[in-house]
Order: C-alpha cells, then sequence, then structure tokens
C-alpha cells in the first residue's frame, strides 16, 4: 500500500471547517502520581495541529488513553489536554465526554483557530468493535476526518478507520512520513538494502522475513529469534530462546533465502549466561558451540564486527528488533553496536518502532538516524507489506484511479471456494495500481472478509435493503452489512432493475439507506437495448441519475462510485465501443457537474461494465471519461482479472 499516494491534510481546505484529527496521546503515566512520564507522542503530534490551526480550521482531537474497561477517571484525556495546552501556548478546550451533549456542544461552539480534546475513545466498547453507529456519532462531530495516528493505523476501529466511512478522510504529517520514508525504503531503496531483524520469536516476523526476502539484499537475524535459525542448522542452542515448531520454517527461510540472492546472516557467536538475570555469570562461543545448560542473551563481537560491516556498507538499512536483552546492561552490548553502525552508516536509516526506538534512544542515537518509526505494530505490518485500514480509508492522491471490481454474480458462493479464489487473488494483485474490489455472494461474504484482511481487496455485497429490519424473505439489509464490517455495496445493477422490478424510488431508498450506514455504494445505471436503439440513452440515465443523488450531499459524493453498465452489453459478449462506453461515462459526470460543485464531481469514479476483459480492458481504461470497470465473467479467472487490474 506503501506506493498509493493518500490526500494529506495539506491538499484541502481547512479555514472554518470542523476537523476531527485522530491523535496518539497514549502517552505512559506514572503509577504513583498519574503524570506523563514521557510526552514523545503528544510533541510528534504538533507540527499537524499546529499547522491546521494557523490555518483557521476548528480542531476536535481525539484519541485513546490504556486501557480502560468502561470510564476510568485515572485514563482520562484531561491531563494530555494540560500538557498540549503548555506546548500550544493557548486554551485546549476539555470535553467530558466522546459523542455526548458536552462534546457535540463544544464542537459546535468552536472557532476558526480553535482546539478541543475529546475524552478517551476507549470509554466505550464500540470503538475497538468499530461499531458503525457510534462511527457515525463520531462523524457527526465534524466535515473533515484528518488520521496522524501511525501508532493505531494497523486497527480497524471505529476512530482509525470507521470514521472515514462518513467523512473525506486526509493523513496528517506523521503518517504522510510514515509511508514516504518506510514506502520508498521497500520499494525503491537505496542499495545494497539491508534489513536488520531481531526480538524475541521467529513467528512474530514471519510475515515480514518472507516480504522482506523479495526486496532486500542482505537479511541480519539477531535477538532471540536467531536460536530458532542456529537449531535449524542443527547446533545446539541450549536454554535460550527457541520455537521448536518453527524449526523447519526457518530452514525454508533460510532456503528461500538462498535461492532469492539474498545474503542471510545469523550470529558468528553469542554471549552466553547461566540464567536469565542482569548479573548472570558470562561468557562468549562461537553460536554451534552453546552449552546445553546456558542461554543466548546477545549476540557477541565477532557477530558484531560481522554485523556492523554489513550495515556500513549499505545504502538503505531498516532495523526492527533488539539483538539481544538490552534492558540488561552486560547484554546490551549488540544491539547499541548496531545501533551505533547505523548511526555512523552514510545510509538512509529507519527505525521500526517498539524495542528498537526506545533501544536508539537509550543509547543516544535518535538524531543520528533518518527516521525513527512512531508505530511499532503498525511499522511491523506495513514492512510485512499488509495494508493498514487507518491509511486505506483515506481518499487517494488521485482521485480518478482506475477501479477493478468484480462481480462473481451467484458464483463461488461456497465460503471455503470463495476464500480460496481470494488467496488466489491476494497473490496475483498484490502489487496492481488499481483498487481492487469483488462482489461476493451473501453466503460468502464473511468467508471472503476474512481472507481479505489486511489486503488491497475490498468486499463488496452485491445488493443491500433499504429497510433496517422487517419480514423480508431473503433480504439483507444495509445495517446486518455494516455490522459485519463490509465496505462495498452493489445498488441498482441493471439486471436487477430488469429481472427483480427494482425501481428508482427503490434504489434512492437504498443510497441513502447504505450511505447513512457508512457502506461504501458503487451505484450501477445503463439502459436497455430498445432504449438505445430508440435515442433514450441519455434520457434514461438523467432519470437514474437525478432520482438516485437527489437527496446525496456534495459530502457524500467522495463515497460513491457509479458503474455505467448497459443491459444489452451484460453476460451477451456484446461490448459498447470505446466511444459508446466514453460518452456515456462522460454524460454521467455531466449531469453531477450540474448539481454539484466540480471539485467535489472529481473525487466521483465513473466505471463501465458490460463484458469488460482482460483483452478489452487496457483500451477501455484509456478514456478520460472511464475510471475503471464493473467486471463480471472475467473476475472468476485470476489471470484475466489480474490483467485487467493492471491494465
Amino acid at each position: 500500500m506503501s506506493k498509493m499516494k493518500k490526500m494529506t491534510h495539506e491538499d484541502i481546505d481547512v479555514q472554518g471547517q470542523r476537523l476531527l484529527m485522530r491523535v496518539d496521546f497514549n502517552v505512559p503515566l506514572d503509577k504513583q502520581s498519574g503524570e506523563i512520564t514521557d510526552d514523545q507522542r503528544i510533541v510528534a503530534a504538533l507540527p499537524t495541529i499546529r499547522n491546521l490551526l494557523s490555518r483557521g480550521a476548528r480542531l476536535i482531537l481525539l484519541s485513546h488513553l490504556g486501557r480502560p474497561k468502561g470510564v476510568d477517571s485515572k485514563l482520562s484525556m484531561a491531563i494530555c489536554a494540560k500538557r498540549l495546552s503548555e506546548y500550544l501556548e493557548q486554551e485546549v478546550i476539555q470535553a467530558a465526554d466522546v459523542i455526548g451533549p458536552d462534546a457535540r456542544e463544544k464542537a459546535a461552539a468552536l472557532e476558526d483557530g480553535q482546539v478541543m480534546l475529546l475524552e478517551n475513545v476507549r470509554f466505550h466498547g464500540e470503538e475497538t468493535k468499530n461499531d458503525p453507529e457510534f462511527a457515525r456519532s463520531l462523524a457527526a462531530l465534524a466535515e473533515i476526518y484528518v488520521n496522524d495516528a501511525f501508532g493505531t493505523a494497523h486497527r480497524a476501529h471505529a476512530s482509525t478507520a470507521g470514521v472515514a466511512s462518513f467523512l473525506p478522510g486526509v493523513s496528517g504529517y506523521l503518517i504522510q512520513r510514515e509511508l514516504e520514508m518506510i514506502g520508498n525504503a521497500i520499494d525503491d531503496p537505496q542499495r545494497p538494502f539491508t534489513a536488520v531483524m531481531g526480538g524475541a520469536k521467529v513467528s512474530d516476523k514471519i510475515g515480514v522475513i518472507r516480504h522482506l526476502l523479495g526486496k532486500v539484499d542482505n537479511l541480519i537475524i539477531g535477538g532471540g529469534m536467531a536460536y530458532t535459525f542456529l537449531a535449524a542448522k542443527g547446533w545446539e542452542v541450549g536454554k535460550s530462546l527457541l520455537e521448536s515448531d518453527k524449526i523447519e520454517l526457518a530452514r525454508d527461510l533460510m532456503a528461500e533465502a538462498e535461492e532469492k540472492g539474498v545474503r542471510l546472516s545469523l550470529p558468528l557467536d553469542t554471549v552466553i549466561a547461566r540464567e536469565f538475570s542482569p548479573d548472570a555469570e558470562k561468557r562468549v562461543v562461537n553460536s554451534e558451540e552453546i552449552p546445553a545448560d546456558w542461554e543466548g542473551l546477545d549476540i557477541g563481537p565477532r557477530s558484531i564486527e560481522l554485523f556492523a560491516e554489513i550495515i556500513k556498507s549499505s545504502g538503505t538499512v531498516v532495523w526492527n528488533g533488539p539483538m539481544g536483552v538490552f534492558e540488561f546492561p552486560a547484554f546490551a552490548e549488540g544491539t547499541k553496536a548496531i545501533s551505533t553502525a547505523m548511526a555512523e552508516a552514510d545510509a538512509v536509516t529507519i527505525i521500526g518502532g517498539g524495542d528498537s526506538a526506545a533501544a536508539v534512544k537509550q543509547f543516544g542515537d535518535e538524531q543520528r538516524m533518518t527516521h525513527i518509526s512512531t508505530g511499532g505494530g503498525a511499522s511491523l505490518e506495513l514492512l510485512e507489506g499488509r495494508v493498514l485500514p487507518g491509511i486505506d480509508c483515506l481518499m487517494d492522491q488521485d482521485p480518478r484511479r482506475i477501479v477493478a471490481a468484480g462481480n462473481w454474480k451467484m458464483n463461488k458462493g461456497v465460503p471455503a471456494e470463495a476464500a480460496s479464489f481470494v488467496e488466489e487473488l491476494k497473490q496475483k494483485l498484490a502489487d496492481a495500481p488499481a483498487q481492487i474490489i469483488v462482489a461476493v455472494p451473501y453466503t460468502a461474504l464473511d468467508a471472503a472478509l476474512s481472507a481479505s484482511s489486511y489486503s488491497n481487496i475490498h468486499i463488496a455485497a452485491q445488493a443491500g435493503h433499504e429497510i433496517d429490519s422487517g419480514a423480508y424473505t431473503g433480504s439483507v439489509p444495509m445495517a446486518t452489512l455494516a455490522k459485519m464490517h463490509v465496505p462495498y455495496v452493489l445498488i441498482g445493477h441493471s439486471e436487477r432493475r430488469a429481472m427483480d422490478n427494482e425501481s428508482d424510488d427503490r434504489i434512492q431508498s437504498m443510497l441513502k439507506s447504505a450511505l447513512h450506514w457508512g457502506l461504501r455504494p458503487i451505484l450501477c445505471c445503463g439502459e436497455s437495448l430498445s432504449e438505445r436503439k430508440a435515442g433514450e440513452t441519455e434520457a434514461v440515465l438523467t432519470r437514474q441519475i437525478e432520482s438516485a443523488f437527489e437527496f446525496v450531499t456534495a459530502d457524500k459524493l467522495v463515497q460513491i462510485i457509479v458503474a455505467y453498465e448497459p443491459i444489452w452489453a451484460i453476460g451477451t459478449g456484446v461490448t459498447a465501443t470505446v466511444d459508446q462506453a466514453e460518452q456515456a461515462c462522460a454524460f454521467i459526470r455531466t449531469l453531477l457537474e450540474q448539481k454539484y460543485p466540480a471539485d467535489c464531481v472529481e473525487r466521483v469514479k465513473i466505471l463501465y461494465g458490460g463484458s469488460v476483459n482482460d483483452e478489452n480492458a487496457a483500451e477501455l481504461f484509456a478514456s478520460e471519461a472511464i475510471d475503471g470497470g464493473l467486471v463480471g465473467g472475467a473476475s472468476l479467472k485470476a489471470d484475466a482479472f489480474a490483467a485487467i487490474a493492471n491494465a
């Protein structure tokens, strides 16, 4: 996802606008006094906050603090409001609740350049469940959403992802820099590219190592996880940290590194101790000579020399995880040496948050690194190539980025079959430039959602009922889809208009319901063959579009995709000519421009659907008026759909 550029707060006009900004003020507190012991997370958010206030924004800040179980006065955001006020040298208005009357009244009363902080968002259990009604209530406080909390961007919570289903979302400076630094390191590194992986367990880093093996020139493995690799070589590791069930995996990873020409370096020697203790007896041995009753707690001097040499000859170095138990001074030398080597290297040096960031700061090297990530788990998942929900939900920098939307119709409805096909698509579409959506049968929704999580594949329902509940046999309401966290829904598909008699009025109601529940609609429209032959194409499209959008406000356009689907071209093998498709899509945009500001309409993507396949997609998508395709039969063939997504 690092390749996909997202809109930032600098790309939008914020004067007089109420902005809901997710920050990470989850600062450590002294257990006795309750005072903040390290305010770096507050300091890190200051550049974005100051920029927005200087531009006349009405800023509503939102964060969690700790892990409260319900309301807990010891974890109130008031202490953060006080510290932030000191830095900003202006009042930070503190709300007594999150979505209650005090928050609503204070948000509504904000003036240009004022800032307020909501109460701890995790006082509400709905936050971590990404409850759509809670997200809607958060969104109601503002007109624009800004996410600058990279440390929580890997969580699909209401305040990190859900709220962007109701408001246009952009990033702040922190997220922008994380994407630039980690993204460029992975996708376009200065070579040689070296990754240093440490920490306790191989299992925590499997995905990262696998992903990086296709990117790096050198892979250094240290820390507790190294002993599983040493055991995979058939060596005794004594009482060292060992994941015996991952030994075979370690062998596979070493073989994969050799196959891909990656230099994988393990510790040559080890600092061992009789027991896990800060003052334990210690000595240095070769890594293949660890006694059965000793354990490794750090890398040795030969390892330090080797690893430092590799680091200093690199153009880019990414580090995640310490080389040993650096909390114990006697076993901190390896971690300190890596920090020093990176600080002295003439290279782009990136610290992947967590313990690595803590170590760099402990050794006083933070100012000498190119970038220290503000998110441990988030940076690890980004290095792994996973799509982070808190970033994926933000608006694309390119408002007309191509969309490849597959409609499986009645196919692959068995959950296991759907999940298996999604897994296949993930492999083939991982680097596709297009936005990927697949509309699956109701029966396969849950399986497809699970299989596609943290990937660039987004799931859609093929329809949704406009009524939240009732005696409508066989129907699934938009409310249920939203609570299942289905992100997209097809509305008014031409087949359903023709065969199920879905009227313009019903489709309007469906669109309103989808937007109310935070679903992103793919609104279909199109004429029949008889209507085209009668020269009524524009009249039909005018009727359908005007009816559907009658109650849609301009701020909601960013959530909507329109698909022009001429009924006569669906499943017939007949495709509209490029000119016919282009004219219809351009006409739809003209209709929207007659109702809404041009800059809002620019963010609406208009697709063509009707026998789109891997042979005609490139020509269709090259048209200025066509922003992608709604694909039927070809979306059921992984290679064909991959070709379309890369067209």
